[in-house]
Order: C-alpha cells, then sequence, then structure tokens
C-alpha cells in the first residue's frame, strides 16, 4: 500500500503551532511527519515532544546522524519512543556528510563501512526497558547501489532525497520487491514558471553546490552545466514538482509507479509571513 508522509524543517514553527502542524497533517491522512537534523532542534528530542502531543500521526528522524550518537544511545532512544508512543515512532538513519561530521570533531569514513559497522553494533544492544508494541520500524538514508542493499539487507528499507521517479526506479530494481522505498521530493504550489523555478532554485541551493548530489544527479544524464547558476531549469524541473493540483499529483503517481512505498512530500514555502502555507499539503492530501 502505497503511504505518504511529509518532511520540514521545525524551527520555523512555535512549540504550539508545530503540534497544530502535525495534527493538520494527520487530518489530511498522512501518515508521518519527518523531523531532519540540521542546526536546529534535535530530532529525538522534537519526536519525543510531538509524540506526546498527538494520538495517531507516526513521527519519524529523517534522518538522524549515526556519527552523532552511538549505537547504545540510539537503540536507547528507538526502543523507548517506540514504546511510549504505542508504535508509533519511525528510525530514519544516515551518515550525513564528510563536512559536517568533521566539522564537528569526528573521522569521516567510507559510508558503507561506517554503516555496516554501526548496524552491527546497533544490533547487538539490549535495551533493559519494555519493549514496543511491535519492533521501530527502521530506515537508511542511501542512493548508491552498495548503501541500498545495506539498507535492503539489514533494516526494513531505504530513503532517498531530492532524486527524480527515475532514480527511484533504478533504486526499486535494485533493492528488489519487499524492501521499503521512502522517497523524499520537493513539492512547491506555483504555477508561475519563472517565480517558481526562482522559489525552487533557493530551496535546492545548498545541494546543487555538493559533488555528492552531482555524482548521483549524473548516472542521470545531468553535467556539470546543469549545477551552474544555481541550476538549469533541467535539473529545476526534474527534483522539484511545482504547478496546479493536477501536476503535483501526477509527480506523487510518477514516483509510486516507479516503485517508491511512501513518497515523504517536502513542500518548500510551507511556513510564511502571513502564517502556514498548507496549498501543497492540501493539494496531495490523501484523507
Amino acid at each position: 500500500m502505497n503511504r505518504r508522509g511529509v518532511l520540514t524543517a521545525t524551527e520555523q514553527f512555535q512549540p504550539a503551532a508545530l503540534v497544530e502542524f502535525a495534527q493538520a497533517l494527520d487530518a489530511r491522512g498522512y501518515d508521518s511527519l519527518w523531523l531532519p537534523e540540521l542546526f536546529g532542534r534535535e530530532p529525538i528530542a522534537t519526536a519525543g515532544y510531538l509524540l506526546g502531543k498527538t494520538q495517531r500521526i507516526a513521527v519519524a528522524t529523517g534522518i538522524a546522524n549515526v556519527y552523532v550518537r552511538d549505537a547504545s544511545a540510539m537503540a536507547q532512544a528507538r526502543q523507548t519512543l517506540a514504546e511510549l508512543s504505542g508504535g508509533r515512532f519511525i528510525l530514519g538513519l544516515g551518515v550525513s556528510n564528510a563536512f559536517l561530521n568533521e566539522s564537528r570533531g569526528h573521522t569521516w569514513q567510507r559510508p558503507v563501512k561506517k554503516m555496516r559497522s554501526y548496524l552491527d553494533a546497533l544490533d547487538a544492544v539490549t535495551v533493559a526497558s519494555p519493549a514496543p508494541p511491535h519492533p521501530c520500524p527502521t530506515y537508511l538514508a542511501a542512493h548508491g547501489p552498495q548503501l541500498q542493499g545495506l539498507g535492503a539487507t539489514r533494516t526494513n528499507g531505504i530513503i532517498t532525497y531530492l532524486m527524480p521517479p527515475e532514480h527511484t526506479r533504478q533504486s526499486r530494481a535494485r533493492i528488489g520487491a519487499t524492501p521499503e522505498l521512502n522517497v523524499v521530493a520537493m513539492f512547491l504550489a506555483e504555477t508561475d514558471p519563472v517565480v517558481a523555478r526562482r522559489k525552487a532554485r533557493a530551496g535546492i541551493k545548498v545541494y546543487v553546490g555538493l559533488d555528492y548530489y552531482h555524482r548521483e544527479w549524473r548516472k542521470l544524464g545531468f553535467t556539470d552545466v546543469d549545477f551552474a547558476d544555481g541550476g538549469s531549469d533541467g535539473l529545476i524541473d526534474t527534483l522539484v514538482a511545482w504547478g496546479d493540483e493536477r501536476t503535483l499529483r501526477d509527480r506523487i503517481a510518477a514516483f509510486e509507479q516507479a516503485g517508491a512505498t511512501r513518497v515523504i512530500v517536502m513542500p518548500l514555502g510551507v511556513q510564511t509571513k502571513s502564517g502556514v502555507d498548507l496549498r501543497v499539503l492540501d493539494a496531495l492530501s490523501v484523507a
């Protein structure tokens, strides 16, 4: 069954507004709210807060950095939040990137080696607390074949980020039919091409400058020309869905037809000076 979640930074919301946002997602049929880890609110703590303030929607880390939490702490957090929420916590794991980890004093390792050793350590931890009603779903952020293979065999599945439906199709072919495939994609409720592409470029500005993403996008046919000046129109239109409701829904359908188990909607511009902009989330509602 296809599912739909939402990922957004939480720093833009005051606490009460964040709870209202989670409840608004729940009312629109989204099954999960995914919390990124950057420089603001810590996702494990934020997940605990939201799980305590909601009744149905799952709360997930998207992703929790394995460099900054040892396996014992991660195992305890996973089991504790899953137990106390009645099974509504989802753990998304990832290695982040070399720059962010080295700037925090960590020694960067090859992603597959690091993640394999981390999963080994995570599996070895015995948590001395009550178990949740069912094992906490755990997913691995992975774009390349080796890391995706690891996620497919050692966790419930994988998470991809800022990749188009063609990458989803390739990922599904690599991991097989059983592991879950969660796809994070950006959506923008804007029909004017000039305005939409300007906003989309602002939304992916950080990623267009990262060689890691360049390597993946090159495999899909893009070149250095597409990465210049904030991204070519072709790159922007491939990575960010913009337009009317039908266009946004068509992009969701393309991901699902390519093999996505869950499309995690990342709405651009959800928080504005005048309040919360729910147009994308209304357009893609499954309620």
